[in-house]
């Protein structure tokens, strides 16, 4: 059976980057729609749920970043579309207000297509990882209780405290989790288990 055609969106607003992109995109296999604007983008984001969104920031209307704040407000589930920003904004700054709302990739202009590729095949390789965790993870109510609390930032110690559990008890369960998750640390192992949707932070 033949491989799907994976589905990129392109919002940008300049329509002869975006017809290039689309051009490109296309040549290596991609099904590519384009939104020349951020609120465009964003309806076409809900109404054709790709499998990854390419997007520029500095547009009229809704920037990109506006793009991906609405989209977390309103639409969580599609949290699992990886979000990459393509700009020509190239400074630290802009950069890390972007990762800070959640784009899993930053690529700036001109746009190196071979880099551009490879970065989309690893974002959606990701998620399709992250998307198998629930069928061989089967978490205990404990774990996941632990886990959600690691999530948010709180020490063994802490959710010790907060579930009148003794620490050993609480590192126990993390521990089990972290295995079960496959993960190194019991960081990651929320990190998985967040991605995956087997938790909420």
């Amino acid at each position: 059976m033949a491989p799907a055609v994976r589905k990129i969106l392109c919002i940008e607003d300049d329509r002869d980057t975006a017809d290039l992109i689309a051009e490109e995109l296309a040549d290596r296999g991609y099904q590519v729609s384009v939104a020349y604007g951020g609120a465009e983008g964003l309806m076409a984001i809900m109404r054709t749920t790709p499998d990854l969104v390419l997007c520029d920031i500095s547009m009229p209307g809704m920037t990109g970043f506006e793009v991906l704040e609405r989209l977390n407000e309103i639409a969580p589930r599609f949290g699992r579309i990886p979000f990459v920003f393509v700009t020509a904004l190239a400074d630290r700054d802009t950069e890390l207000r972007g990762r800070q709302l959640g784009a899993d990739d930053y690529v700036s202009k001109p746009i190196d297509f071979d880099r551009l590729a490879f970065i989309i095949e690893g974002r959606i390789a990701g998620v399709a990882r992250t998307a198998l965790l629930p069928k061989f993870a089967q978490l205990k109510d404990r774990e996941i209780e632990v886990l959600t609390w690691v999530a948010r930032g709180k020490t063994s110690a802490d959710i010790a405290r907060k579930l009148r559990l003794s620490k050993r008890t609480v590192d126990f369960h993390l521990d089990n989790a972290r295995i079960k998750l496959q993960a190194g640390t019991r960081t990651e192992a929320a990190i998985k288990a967040v991605a995956s949707g087997l938790i909420k932070p």
